[in-house]
């Protein structure tokens, strides 16, 4: 593992790490990133320690400690009646204390998924905090300027902060109630991993590891819970198919044309296992329901193998479990495989009035590809040019309008 690889592994880790020991969110974290640097500098110069982890822990505790009693005298010298927060600097434990063994990533992944902080906040706050991304990072992959991202992490750490909560998992009581936000915000987190909104590449791996890695923390605390089990399938299931998933010159490459002998078999087994479990002991929830449909996916020999019959009969049971428009077009594509395109199409048609649905590329897109598979290549090609203008995603963008260029070279 490269010296970049195993500093993002361990931000979270020594954040954690230090927030436990010292609170002080916000400082902390400026004194983790301070730490990460100077690493990055020496290691490469010096050779890495023989316990990475420990090493950043004590430079970034030496940081945080000096920045802390800089402040409070500060404090001091402007307010001579200053009188010291309960919650303030907790400067006890001398910089070189012995690191825990403990990893925090996952107090951090619940701390970040507080339900009186917004969905995008959650999301920026756990991709900077636990993922380890940079500020400008998180606002290039969600198309936002840099000092707008910066003030939506700060504010959600200032609702950390003014919640007064503590460093630990929240009670069983409360966490089932925050383990919803936790859920979406992997999937989100998984999602721009390995479809970038916006940019030249594809994927970003480093976003779809960080989320699988944060995904098998989850279900290891809480291995009875279906949907923590069903969303690591459903992120291993769909992560199996990445080697076919993007040709030599970075180009998509669609799930019926993939290379089925180059998709990750373990990864498949593993999944297919843990959403089988979980179908069997739990009340099926969506992102089980979810993982089934990429199961069947995976297990079929060839594209023409595929079971479409059951695909669509899973659909109509996440149908029933999230009304979620973004189903609603994918049972479409399912409808037209089993009951003809038009079907399919006719599915589309009402989700014309959506406006969640008519700004998404996906809509324009599936369009296309029903209209192709029922002969209509003009109206397909222009589908398919609407769709690639919707999309931010240089690689969608090719794909899209090449496909509706074979479309109008091959018309007589």
């Amino acid at each position: 593992m490269g010296t970049e690889e195993l500093l993002r592994e361990l931000a979270p880790q020594v954040l954690g790490a230090l927030v436990r020991r010292y609170g002080h969110f916000d400082a902390a974290e400026d004194a983790v990133q301070e730490a990460l640097l100077a690493a990055a500098t020496q290691w490469p110069a010096d050779g890495q320690p023989d316990d990475p982890r420990a090493w950043l822990i004590r430079v970034a505790s030496r940081r945080l400690i000096d920045q802390l009693r800089s402040d409070e005298s500060r404090r001091q010298r402007e307010e001579n009646d200053f009188q010291r927060d309960p919650s303030a600097t907790r400067v006890a434990p001398p910089a070189d204390a012995e690191p825990t063994d403990s990893d925090d990533s996952l107090v951090l992944l619940f701390l970040c998924c507080h339900p009186a902080i917004a969905v995008p906040a959650q999301v920026a706050l756990t991709l900077r905090a636990v993922g380890g991304l940079t500020t400008a990072e998180i606002a290039s992959a969600f198309l936002v300027p840099e000092p707008t991202m910066g003030q939506r992490i700060s504010r959600a750490k200032q609702k950390i902060k003014s919640s007064g909560l503590g460093f630990e998992l929240p009670p069983p009581e409360s966490r089932d109630a925050r383990l919803d936000a936790v859920l979406q915000v992997l999937y989100l987190i998984f999602n721009e991993g390995y479809t970038s909104s916006s940019g030249p590449h594809l994927a970003r791996v480093e976003l779809s590891a960080e989320a699988i890695r944060l995904a098998r923390m989850l279900h290891r605390l809480l291995p009875d819970d279906g949907e923590a089990a069903g969303l690591l399938a459903l992120m291993l299931l769909t992560d199996a198919r990445r080697p076919a998933r993007i040709g030599p010159a970075g180009e998509l490459v669609p799930l019926d044309e993939q290379d089925r002998s180059r998709w990750d078999r373990a990864a498949i087994a593993e999944g297919v296992g843990l959403v089988t479990g979980a179908l069997a002991r739990t009340r099926p929830g969506a992102y089980q329901l979810q993982a089934a449909i990429a199961a069947v996916h995976d297990e079929a020999a060839s594209a023409a193998d595929t079971d479409w019959r059951q695909v669509l009969a899973l659909y109509e049971l996440l149908e029933r479990v999230t009304d979620s428009p973004m189903v609603r077009l994918n049972k479409a594509v399912a409808v037209a495989m089993v009951a003809g395109p038009q079907a399919g199409l006719d599915l589309l048609a009402t989700l014309d009035g959506d406006e969640r649905m008519t700004r998404h590329h996906r809509l324009a897109a599936v369009r296309a590809h029903l209209l192709e598979l029922a002969g209509d290549a003009d109206g397909a090609a222009a589908a398919y040019v609407d769709a690639a203008g919707r999309t931010l995603s240089e690689p969608e963008q090719r794909y899209l309008r090449d496909r509706a260029r074979r479309l109008v070279a091959a018309a007589p």
